[in-house]
């Protein structure tokens, strides 16, 4: 294992806070995967499995069983790690400014067509190493005037050049789950059957480009916008939603750093992992169709149903209770599936979402994900 440190831009005289960067395995020995934990700071049950996985990894490395090159960030935002106000810590916002340190992510493929296009040829691969050596220039040419806009360059950075690219997170109070392209949905389910997801959440466009969706659509926006030419889908990326933030056991760190290995080793990066491969507990579904429970109005959240439970349409999902009146507004899905998520506060404001279900038959537009 090499160890390498990042220093971020400061954002004042003083202050200097840093990346660590694991790597194991060799460049260009085989496939490159690049794996980042808590890129939402307050997301702490990924720390956690990002620290057995390094275990883990070393140990296959002193084996000799990396087959390729695996880039682990076991700490994705220092800047977020830091942020405690009034005796909270907030690690999804960057306090300086509100934005989500997991969206604006550098979208490159319009740039990306006009450079690789006298470049490209008839031979897949060849097409892939062009857009591969262009996008890390790309990404290379970035600049940043904060230290939040710095750290999501380097990250992009870190991880633009690689095959597989997970980004480990987690919900407030939820079962496992992940989100991924629409074209990679075989490749989504191989990696939430490893994980034992019980939610697979696809989209081609989910909005405000999050770090998984910056690697990994610009291949898709390649072929649409360059489509004489033969591109493959060079990178799967996914968010992986480890359960809740509460989620904190060893022994589910322990799982789901198991868990990673094995697909892992079903992408050719691992050898030597054990084959027990678990079926999938769910089919992908559409993340258009993920519906949110919201909140009308204020008062107390009551909730009927519990994350991992199947709900049909017309079950009351919660109640809101008004703390004025009394009055009890219950809370009804539209659509089958899973309440795979619910909020951890149990206030509600208006509009607040409270939980959310994977299902089928609902075709939202816009933005599919939280803020």
């Amino acid at each position: 294992m090499h160890t390498q440190t990042l220093e971020l831009l400061s954002g004042s005289p003083g202050i200097r806070q840093t990346l660590q960067v694991l790597r194991f395995g060799a460049p260009g020995a085989g496939p490159k995967v690049y794996i980042q934990s808590a890129l939402h700071a307050d997301e702490v049950p990924a720390i956690l499995v990002a620290q057995h996985l390094a275990q883990l990894l070393a140990q296959a490395e002193a084996d000799g069983r990396v087959l390729g090159e695996i880039v682990l960030v076991p700490f994705a935002n220092p800047i977020g790690l830091g942020q405690y106000l009034f005796g909270q810590h907030h690690g999804r916002f960057d306090v300086r400014d509100g934005g989500n340190f997991n969206r604006g992510y550098a979208e490159l493929a319009t740039q990306l067509a006009a450079s690789v296009r006298p470049l490209l040829t008839n031979v897949v691969a060849h097409n892939t190493q062009v857009i591969r050596s262009a996008m890390a220039q790309a990404v290379e040419a970035l600049t940043a005037t904060t230290p939040t806009q710095d750290l999501k360059n380097k990250l992009l950075a870190l991880a633009i050049d690689a095959d597989v690219v997970l980004d480990l997170h987690c919900d407030t109070d939820a079962v496992m789950h992940l989100y991924a392209l629409t074209p990679q949905a075989a490749i989504a389910e191989q990696l939430g059957a490893a994980l034992g997801a019980r939610a697979v959440l696809l989209a081609t466009e989910s909005g405000d480009s999050p770090f998984d969706e910056a690697c990994t659509r610009p291949w898709f926006d390649l072929q649409r916008l360059l489509p004489e030419f033969p591109i493959d889908l060079a990178c799967f990326g996914a968010t992986v939603e480890l359960r809740g933030e509460t989620d904190t056991s060893h022994i589910l760190a322990e799982q789901d750093a198991q868990g990673l290995c094995t697909f892992l080793a079903q992408r050719g990066v691992l050898s030597g992992v054990a084959d027990a491969v678990r079926g999938p507990q769910c089919a992908p579904t559409p993340l258009s169709g993920s519906e949110p429970i919201t909140a009308p109005h204020a008062g107390v959240v009551v909730f009927h149903r519990n994350p991992g439970e199947r709900v049909v349409a017309g079950d009351v999902i919660a109640d809101v209770v008004d703390a004025l009146t009394g009055t009890v507004t219950p809370l009804r899905c539209k659509s089958d599936g899973l309440l795979y998520a619910r909020c951890g506060s149990r206030w509600a404001v208006p509009g607040k979402r409270l939980a959310k279900i994977a299902g089928t038959s609902l075709a939202r537009t816009g933005k599919l994900l939280s803020p």
